[in-house]
């Protein structure tokens, strides 16, 4: 699926369409500890946690990740949003708690 697809979805708000949306997410990712993120999670993720701060948008960009969903209705703290536009990273957002965030992406992917 391309980022496009997910960001089009309806699954998740949009808090800020990056600017690769034309890349594949290949699977989903979740950990809400930054560092265990910063050395697991896969190049093309989309990366679930409520890790909502600018440190989370530095995993994502050092990662690759495709994008951050951000669970259990948390948002990005202003630095964090103004540092997603800047970067042209792709952040969704939802109430859902990240399993099932997580799930939504799955069986996105998965059919």
């Amino acid at each position: 699926m391309t980022l496009r697809e997910l960001v089009d979805s309806g699954l998740f708000q949009v808090v800020n369409r990056g600017e690769e949306l034309d890349r594949t997410v290949d699977r989903v990712f979740c950990c809400d500890l930054l560092s265990v993120a910063m050395c697991n999670a896969p190049a093309g993720c989309a990366w679930v946690t409520v890790m909502g701060n600018i440190n989370t948008l530095a995993v994502v960009a050092l990662t690759d990740a495709a994008c951050v969903i951000l669970a259990g209705g948390v948002q990005l703290d202003p630095p964090a949003a103004q540092r997603a536009v800047q970067q042209g990273i792709t952040v969704l957002a939802t109430d859902q708690p990240v399993f099932e965030a997580a799930l939504a992406v799955h069986q996105r992917l998965h059919g």
